[in-house]
């Protein structure tokens, strides 16, 4: 079968096999010719192989380490994203030159001796002061060539920030930074390009963004979406559900929706299409789907180990209080699919070539083994990176055992790979580490969460919506890690003041931060799906973001109803649960105003509240909206049949009278 084919798309009329044409997800990428493609992965692979021998080298030197990664992914990115495209090729590549040569001349720069430079951060000399303006320039320029101008232009007004804060009256105002200061912060010293992100990637994220390219390769990302059309092959609307399962399977490994996106949106989305879902609706469904998943655990994706970076809470803890949620999301999501097969009147995919998911199993069942390895190592207390390791291991010795000899070309295609998926992430280094180093240089941090603190007047309430603006305007274009770190150092404190637990303040940020990758305007994943479904990306956007109601909703309940975070006893977490899917499930009715037929107004505002008042913390309240929802639901159910019944009579009537 060629790759790009789908064994489960075929032509009704002839049965032939389809082939999907994946759009350029990127069109900022530069175009190789072979031998220059040959290069690129030489070093994408380098890239790989360093991050998994560091995983097993404790003792290579630290600064060494975050100095090394960070000059493979600025030259690698300058290699692979071009200057301009307005410009001569020959004037890009000419700067791009320059550029790598200034890459690798400040980045060797810096591994020497760099603890006696530690000792003169007070005192730079002119050569510091140099290479740690040329490194901050290329920085923000990497991140403008691969993430956007969002990122540049928020690291820009940080600097900036910096710079003049004396001409900034008020509590925001400070009294102002030498370039001195800013360089010895951001490229000499320990809190900027080679401080806490370099380490959060080299130590968390990267790894299992190798671990998910070994899976790639072995064949799980097909194998996982082929076991999910087995599960909801024979269901209205089954591509759409589809989408779901596999976006959650696939998702809780890469820890990227623009990736999971891509992976399984190519099968997922024609076939979403073709059964009778508008391409709009298919691309959204499929990025809400893809969104959810970088927090779906097992592994959660990056932001579980940003999380276990930032709040010393144990990972294992992190992992079980989001596993409620993210399935209280999913379920939601599944409900709207559910209802706009019904109101677009989608067909059932043709399942004569689906295999039944138990055969599936019995070829791919090591797939979750390797998941579940992963797990049993960090249970017993080894690093991430270590776990994500041991998890390449076994699928490596799996694939042996497979194939009967170690395939040497498959570790370097998942080499090759893993660093190729690393690069988007690892291009926001330079950029997040000028945010990082400036907001804790002005104390810009705590000047946000006095704000907020005084903006929401003590109210629990707008301070998480407060909150959850923030994480969107911040998280505008970035990855959702990018914008969980900025918006944990910017506005957490303030949930924090408030009295927040430490627990529930980053859930509610974390959940704020992912749905950056969905919101309008710039949100990528969303614009990945439509490139796939060809449709509109605006209005893509705004279909995700009705789809993943959840994803803005559940954050507010973290707090006023802890139990859905597993706070408090097993009786109290079922009935809140309940309560809680009821009142999602309600509002997915009310915003489509159909369940088993179109609502009337009057019982869509009844169904609104009660929505509402499932939500509130009262149980009175619950159990009213409760009463209230399953009347409507009873009372639609008796309207369908008896239109059913009305049609049928009429179509004997009719027949009767042909006759």
């Amino acid at each position: 079968m060629k790759k790009g084919v789908s064994p489960y798309i075929s032509n009704t009329d002839d049965n032939r096999q389809e082939e999907i044409v994946v759009p350029e997800l990127s069109k900022k990428e530069r175009t190789f010719n072979q031998f220059e493609k040959i290069i690129i992965q030489l070093g994408m692979a380098l890239l790989s192989f360093l991050i998994l021998y560091w995983a097993f080298d404790v003792t290579f030197d630290m600064m060494t380490k975050r100095a090394l990664y960070l000059m493979l992914v600025l030259v690698l990115c300058t290699i692979s994203y071009p200057f301009s495209r307005g410009i001569n090729k020959h004037t890009s590549l000419l700067i791009d030159y320059i550029i790598i040569l200034l890459i690798l001349l400040s980045s060797f720069y810096i591994m020497y001796q760099p603890y006696t430079r530690f000792a003169r951060l007070s005192s730079l000399n002119s050569l510091d002061i140099f290479l740690g303006i040329v490194m901050i320039i290329i920085g923000l320029d990497i991140g403008r060539r691969v993430i956007g101008w969002s990122l540049t232009l928020t690291a820009g007004f940080m600097l900036l920030y910096a710079l003049f804060g004396n001409m900034i009256p008020g509590m925001f105002g400070h009294a102002g930074f030498s370039m001195q200061t800013i360089v010895s912060q951001v490229f000499c010293g320990m809190e900027g390009f080679y401080g806490m992100v370099s380490r959060i990637m080299i130590q968390y994220v990267i790894p299992f963004i190798l671990f998910g390219a070994f899976l790639e390769e072995t064949g799980a990302g097909e194998f996982f979406i082929k076991l999910a059309f087995s599960l909801t092959g024979k269901t209205v609307g089954g591509p759409a559900k589809a989408a779901i399962i596999g976006s959650a399977l696939l998702g809780s490994v890469s820890g990227s929706a623009i990736a999971n996106v891509s992976s399984t949106g190519v099968f997922t989305i024609p076939m979403m299409k073709r059964i009778g879902y508008p391409p709009h609706i298919a691309g959204a469904i499929e990025a809400s789907a893809s969104t959810g998943g970088q927090i779906m655990p097992p592994v959660m994706g990056a932001v579980a180990f940003i999380m276990v970076e930032l709040t010393q809470i144990p990972y294992l803890t992190i992992i079980s209080v989001a596993a409620l949620p993210i399935i209280l999301h999913y379920i939601t999501l599944y409900v709207f699919v559910h209802i706009e097969a019904r109101k677009q009147q989608v067909g059932i995919i043709n399942s004569d070539n689906i295999e039944k998911w138990t055969e599936l199993l019995k070829r791919g069942w090591y797939y979750f083994f390797s998941l579940l390895f992963i797990i049993i190592v960090m249970v017993m207390g080894f690093s991430p990176n270590l776990a994500a390791l041991s998890g390449i291991f076994v699928l490596v010795i799996i694939h042996m055992i497979q194939k009967r000899h170690l395939d040497l070309s498959f570790v370097y295609r998942a080499l090759v790979l893993g660093g190729k998926h690393s690069l988007y992430i690892g291009s926001i280094v330079p950029c997040i580490g000028i945010i990082l180093a400036m907001v804790g240089l002005s104390g810009l941090g705590l000047k946000i969460s006095w704000f907020l603190s005084g903006l929401s007047n003590e109210s629990t309430f707008l301070a998480i919506l407060l909150v959850g603006l923030i994480s969107t305007i911040l998280g505008m274009g970035l990855p959702s890690s990018a914008a969980y770190i900025i918006v944990a150092i910017t506005a957490g404190p303030s949930l924090i003041e408030l009295g927040f637990p430490v627990l529930i303040a980053h859930m509610i940020m974390i959940w704020f931060s992912i749905n950056s990758e969905i919101t309008p305007p710039v949100g990528l994943a969303s614009i990945v799906g439509a490139g796939i479904a060809g449709a509109d990306p605006m209005k893509t956007m705004f279909t995700a973001f009705k789809f993943s109601k959840g994803l803005y909703i559940l954050p507010f309940l973290f707090y006023y109803r802890p139990a859905i975070l597993l706070q408090g006893n097993i009786l109290l977490i079922i009935e809140t649960t309940i309560m809680v899917l009821c009142g999602l499930i309600a509002f997915a009715v009310f915003w489509e105003r159909y369940v088993f037929g179109r609502l009337s107004l009057f019982n869509n505002i009844l169904i609104l509240f009660s929505a509402i008042v499932l939500f509130l913390p009262y149980r009175l309240f619950n159990y009213m909206g409760l009463v209230i929802f399953i009347i409507i639901l009873i009372k639609q159910n008796r309207v369908q049949i008896d239109d059913q019944k009305i049609d049928l009579k009429q179509f004997q009537i009719a027949e009767n009278t042909e006759k």
